[in-house]
C-alpha cells in the first residue's frame, strides 16, 4: 500500500469552498461596524445632552429661573424655561467636549433647534436638541442614523 504525502486536489477545493462560504456570510457583519459605532456615538451625545440638561434645570430651579423665557443664564449656559438654550451657548456650553478645539463633533447645519454630528451635513448621523417651551422640556433626538 503506497502512502498518502499530502491533500488530493479535491479536498483543497472543498477547503477553499467552505472558507469562501464562511467569508460572505461573516463580511457583512463586520462592514457595517462603522455605521453601528456612529449609532452608537450618537446615542452617548443623546444621553450627555439629557443628563446636562436636567442638572442645568435642576440648577436653575435652586436659582428660580426655570419660567424665564430667555435672557438668564446659569454661569456659562444661556437659559430657555430652565434648560439650556438650543444654541454653542447653551446646550453647547452645558456638555462638555461639544465646542473647542479637541471636539469631534461639529454644528449640524439645517436642524431644528442645533444639531451636533460628525460633519456640517444635515445628511449624517446627527443629535438635534430644540428648546424647550413653557409646557415641556426640550426634545433631544437622533436624526439619520441607522
Amino acid at each position: 500500500m503506497k502512502k498518502q504525502n499530502g491533500f488530493t486536489l479535491i479536498e483543497l477545493v472543498v477547503v477553499i469552498v467552505i472558507l469562501g462560504i464562511l467569508a460572505v456570510t461573516a463580511a457583512p457583519k463586520f462592514l457595517n461596524l462603522q455605521d453601528d459605532a456612529r449609532n452608537s456615538a450618537a446615542q452617548g451625545l443623546k444621553g450627555a445632552m439629557a443628563g446636562a440638561a436636567g442638572i442645568v434645570y435642576g440648577k436653575a430651579a435652586v436659582a428660580g429661573d426655570e419660567t424665564v423665557s430667555s435672557g438668564k443664564n446659569v454661569g456659562t449656559i444661556d437659559l430657555v424655561y430652565g434648560y439650556p438654550e438650543a444654541s454653542t451657548t447653551g446646550i453647547g456650553n452645558a456638555v462638555d467636549g461639544l465646542s473647542g478645539d479637541n471636539s469631534d463633533w461639529t454644528v449640524v447645519s439645517g436642524a431644528t433647534g442645533i444639531g451636533y454630528g460628525f460633519s456640517s451635513s444635515n445628511t449624517d448621523c446627527y443629535v438635534e436638541y430644540q428648546n424647550a417651551t413653557s409646557i415641556a422640556a426640550p426634545i433631544i433626538a437622533v436624526k439619520n442614523c441607522n
